[in-house]
Formats: structure tokens, sequence, C-alpha cells
């Protein structure tokens, strides 16, 4: 597993605006921290990604669809395996993204990569 901070688009870390800090930048308290990871989970939906379980404290999100082994079986039956090609090329091809954002006590965005699949 990787641990890293979440990167936006151009390697920018992915923290909230100053805002959400307290006025004189002091360490979050629980209810900032829990702010800032809904400010996390939103700014990662815009991008693609789906909530697939969600606590106080963490937030687990999926990119991507499994491939649907039964409908392509069907449907290189119908085609006399014809389309058994493509169902190889989108199962080499297919991955399913996960990644699990916390807070820390210091208001960073902690994501943890799963193994691809």
């Amino acid at each position: 597993m990787k641990l890293r901070k979440v990167t936006a688009g151009w390697g920018e870390p992915l923290q909230p605006p100053p805002g959400y800090f307290g006025p004189d930048g002091s360490v979050p308290d629980e209810a900032q921290r829990r702010l800032i990871l809904d400010w996390a989970v939103s700014q990662r939906i815009a991008s693609g990604w789906r909530v697939e379980s969600r606590s106080e404290t963490q937030a687990v999100l999926v990119r991507g669809q499994p491939v649907n082994h039964v409908l392509h079986a069907i449907l290189s039956l119908v085609t006399c395996f014809l389309w058994a090609v493509v169902w190889v090329v989108l199962t080499v091809t297919n991955k399913v993204e996960r990644v699990a954002l916390t807070v820390d006590a210091q208001g960073h965005v902690v994501a943890v990569h799963a193994p691809e699949s």
C-alpha cells in the first residue's frame, strides 16, 4: 500500500482552503477535520470518483467498473466467439481504483491507495 498526500491534477497537494482551519492557524478540531474530509471527498467526486463507504473519519472512494463477465460470455456465445476478442481486451485494460481518504491531526488529507485490481 502506498501512503501519500492526495494530489489534484498538477502535483499540488489536495488541501482545503484556509477558511477550514481556525483563525489563528491552530490544529483543527474534530468538526473542522470532518469539514476538511467532506471537502476532499467532494473534490474527488467532481473528478469522477464515487463513494463506496463513508464514516466520520474516513471515506473510501472508487473509480472504474468491474467487467461483467456473464454478459460478455453470453455475447461471445451469440456471436460465435467473435465478441471474445473484445472481452479479452476489456479484461486486460480495465482497472478499478480504490483510495481511502482520512484527515490527520494537523488537518492534512492523507490517501491510502489499495492495490490495483
